[in-house]
């Protein structure tokens, strides 16, 4: 890992969560002020809590990704995917589920990811090869039986028949937040199937899934591996284990037939 990395995102984060969380379930903080680079709302807690990112990492000179502005490059081998609120709809309407997601790359290859979820204080980090940590300890998926398994399910209508197969649905609405979950072994699963999503809300928690060790994929089951951007949308499928991924994709292959 690139030295320090974790400091310099621990206190990204804490800088932002003191600059935002008095605008916790406020009006002021839901305003819409523009689009983003994908053509959603930017929420004016989307663009303060953005710009606390942008004006604390760019001197470091590397490359930024982030949900609201796109890229910024700066010729470097480093790029940051930033989401600096993901769940900004939660934290607007005063709904404690919400976090920063961080992923830092050395060309395609992931170097170090951080997910901070702001109100409990939860520092979730993730090391190529050296595991997956929250606060400090390590963590691992908790594979469950799939009818005893709980798993966050996003669809317009995709794969309902993967409700009835396991025990319990979890929408949370912040999706980096439920990464960090299953990789904790709170779910066992997590599918986005809207092609909603955008690679600055989910490489950080690809990465911590990967380290406590699930499986990331799409929706054909081939390895997750994204553009590193804040523009494309995708589908994807997170699971604690092999069987209850083998459910997920049947339920979604059971459509088309």
């Amino acid at each position: 890992m690139e030295t320090g990395w974790k400091e310099v995102v621990f206190s990204l984060a804490r800088d932002v969560e003191r600059t935002v969380m008095p605008l916790f379930g406020k009006p002021e903080g839901g305003k819409e002020v523009g689009k983003n680079v994908s053509g959603d709302v930017t929420k004016y807690v989307d663009r303060v809590a953005e710009d606390i990112v942008v004006e604390r990492l760019k001197p470091l000179g590397i490359n930024i990704v982030s949900e609201e502005i796109g890229l910024i490059d700066q010729g470097s081998d480093l790029t940051a995917v930033v989401d600096p609120i993901d769940g900004s709809y939660n934290f607007s309407s005063g709904i404690p589920v919400f976090a920063l997601s961080f992923a830092l790359f050395k060309g395609k290859r992931p170097v170090y990811s951080a997910i901070y979820e702001f109100l409990p204080g939860n520092y979730y980090e993730a090391i190529p090869g050296h595991g997956a940590y929250l606060n400090g300890r390590g963590i691992h998926v908790v594979p469950r039986e799939p009818e005893k398994a709980a798993i966050s399910f996003y669809t317009l209508g995709r794969g309902l028949g993967i409700i009835g197969r396991v025990k319990r649905i979890r929408v949370l609405g912040a999706i980096a937040v439920e990464m960090a979950y299953l990789a904790r072994g709170s779910l066992q699963a997590v599918v986005d199937l809207r092609n909603y999503v955008r690679p600055t809300d989910v490489l950080a928690g690809t990465l911590l899934v990967r380290e406590a060790g699930g499986i990331v994929v799409d929706e054909s089951g081939k390895e997750f591996n994204p553009p590193l951007s804040a523009e494309e949308k995708v589908n994807i499928i997170a699971s604690s284990d092999e069987r209850l991924l083998k459910i997920i994709l049947e339920g979604i292959r059971n459509d088309t037939q």
